[in-house]
């Protein structure tokens, strides 16, 4: 009788499971000509009330993502230029195409993720909920001591 064993969770397994759902997600943004890191600028814009200054999503954009503030206020630039961003002075906003655009990516990645955590048990996506949350933040950590 063969008995399988859950490894424990460490850095490698946590890269793999980033990098294949990442990979899922950007088969979608492919199909759609959108880059990774215009999807995670876009998204606080569509999820928001109204414009967002533009600082503040240059800031939140580079802490998610842990890259340079010009490649972010590069990306940002364009979403303006593609017409799914619009710029007021120091705030940005989505437009209708951007709000479009999100609408047709959120529902094929939705289909997704079902899939892929659908029949998870509550219990254990809590458990892996709180330990990713404890990785992020001594990771986070780690890296303002490094700069530091």
């Amino acid at each position: 009788m063969t008995t399988t064993t859950t490894p424990p969770a460490n850095a490698r397994m946590l890269g793999l499971a980033h990098y294949a759902a990442r990979a899922v997600l950007e088969s979608v943004l492919t199909r759609h000509d959108l880059a990774f890191q215009q999807q995670i600028a876009l998204r606080p814009l569509a999820l928001a009330t109204g414009p967002v200054e533009r600082d503040r999503l240059t800031a939140d954009t580079v802490a998610a993502l842990k890259v340079d503030v010009d490649s972010v206020r590069s990306t940002i630039d364009e979403l303006i230029a593609a017409g799914l961003v619009a710029t007021d002075a120091s705030e940005v906003r989505i437009t209708d195409a951007g709000r479009a655009l999100y609408e047709r990516i959120t529902k094929e990645t939705s289909a997704a993720s079902a899939r892929i955590w659908g029949d998870i048990p509550e219990e254990d996506l809590l458990a892996a909920g709180r330990v990713l949350t404890l990785v992020a933040e001594r990771a986070d950590a780690e890296l303002a001591a490094v700069a530091g």
